[in-house]
């Protein structure tokens, strides 16, 4: 006499449980799932989890280190190999907080600290649509390729416990409506844009996770052979003298009138930036708009006509001037001002003034590409000249560069564009060893 009440109630209590926020979704709506699909775009979850001509989402993209290797997981739903017997808890756990189910903590290359903001709104979407929007891919997890004891996992669970706070309530994802908090959303969370563009201390977590602190988004030591340049209101070296409009043309289409995106930067704007919809990129570009500039002092380029006049005269004694004009003035113009949307201006361009110089001798010497998006589909391509340019001509240039045409920025040498030409042809991946040397050495001690 008590079976059926009993079973009834258990059902009751079962179906309950479905509609508490946070619990699994057994079967999402369509829009749902399109909407988790957006946000993983919007996360940049691909760049990572995808290797160069693999399956989406499937994993394997080698990260190597000094003491081994390390591969991106598997997030398909393939129930062997990926993500298909996580609850809609386990998959929070993961990437709000880097721990997996089996308790192990993930390697922090997983931008966690910043997923914790990610509404529960927007979490359960992106498990609707990896657990029903990704097709399972049966490709096994490489496993590191890390002696032990170095491959021991417990130092990470260390690291994050000092430096990750675990009770740190998720955001409520802002109307859009609400612009600059919904910039601020997508900046500070999804978008982990501090990831590559704040400084890090020498224990590799962020100085700053918000505008909360001035370091926020104010630019990085190089990693790669790239500096991720400073996104603060800037004018020399960073978004001050771009307009809002300007921004966003660059986060649409990987280009304006100031610059064009490569490297890393190039890979976010075609897996990423570019299929924000409109409301999003306008709130993305107000918020970093917003932000003010870490020189008080900072003013507009003020364009000087000297360099200008000098090439075409014919004037090429300054140092630089002859490899400009034979390599670099038939895109960048005779006077730094570039071709709109095709070939960036090099007067007033943040990258060119940064106080690092790393990117620019990075760019003469390997080139690099503009992506190709939806509105501006033509993937245009600088070549390198490390095989025709010695040292002390790809200094000479770059100094020409960062300091003509009201251009302002600190001089290099030819050894240090030695330094650079043995980092960068040695391994395009120098500088990301040299900062898991720095992180596995602050654990493992």
């Amino acid at each position: 006499m008590m079976k059926m009440p009993l079973m009834s109630s258990l059902l009751a209590a079962c179906l309950g449980l479905l509609a508490l926020p946070g619990a699994a979704i057994a079967q999402p709506s369509a829009d749902l799932i399109q909407h988790g699909a957006y946000l993983a775009k919007a996360a940049d979850c691909i760049a990572c989890h995808t290797v160069s001509g693999g399956q989406p989402f499937a994993g394997g993209l080698k990260m190597g280190t000094p003491i081994g290797d390390i591969y991106s997981s598997n997030i398909t739903p393939d129930r062997a190999h990926g993500i298909g017997k996580y609850s809609y808890a386990d998959f929070e756990r993961a990437v709000r907080h880097g721990v997996t189910p089996s308790g192990q903590t993930l390697y922090p290359a997983m931008p966690y600290p910043s997923y914790a903001r990610v509404s529960d709104q927007d979490m359960q979407a992106l498990y609707a649509y990896f657990m029903h929007g990704v097709p399972a891919v049966a490709q096994a997890n490489k496993p590191v390729d890390i002696i032990w004891p170095l491959s021991m996992r417990w130092p990470l669970a260390l690291w994050r416990k000092v430096f990750v706070a675990d009770d740190q309530a998720p955001a409520v994802a802002p109307s859009d409506q609400q612009l600059l908090k919904r910039g601020a959303y997508l900046a500070e969370g999804l978008g982990h844009c501090g990831a590559c563009h704040t400084a890090r201390h020498v224990t590799m977590e962020e100085k700053a996770m918000s505008n909360a602190d001035p370091r926020f988004l104010a630019g990085a030591a190089p990693l790669d052979g790239w500096v991720a340049s400073n996104l603060r209101g800037d004018h020399r070296d960073g978004l001050g003298s771009w307009s809002l409009d300007e921004l966003m043309a660059f986060l649409r289409n990987g280009r304006n009138r100031h610059a064009s995106a490569f490297g890393g930067m190039a890979e976010v704007v075609a897996n990423s930036t570019q299929h924000l919809n409109d409301r999003d990129l306008l709130a993305l570009a107000t918020y970093l708009k917003s932000l003010a500039p870490t020189d008080p002092a900072s003013k507009p380029h003020l364009d000087d006509a000297a360099a200008t006049l000098a090439l075409r005269a014919g004037n090429l004694r300054q140092p630089g001037a002859q490899v400009y004009v034979n390599r670099c003035a038939g895109c960048h113009r005779s006077d730094g001002a570039g071709y709109v949307r095709v070939f960036p201006a090099l007067a007033g361009n943040p990258v060119v003034q940064s106080k690092d110089a790393t990117s620019i001798v990075h760019l003469v010497l390997m080139g690099a590409s503009v992506p190709a998006t939806a509105s501006s589909p033509s993937a245009l391509t600088m070549p390198g000249f490390s095989a025709s340019l010695n040292n002390q001509d790809v200094a000479e240039v770059v100094n020409f560069v960062r300091n003509s045409w009201g251009n302002q920025a600190p001089r290099i040498s030819a050894s240090d564009v030695a330094r650079e030409r043995k980092k960068l042809t040695t391994s395009r991946r120098w500088y990301l060893r040299r900062s898991a040397k720095m992180f596995s050495r602050r654990l493992l001690c």
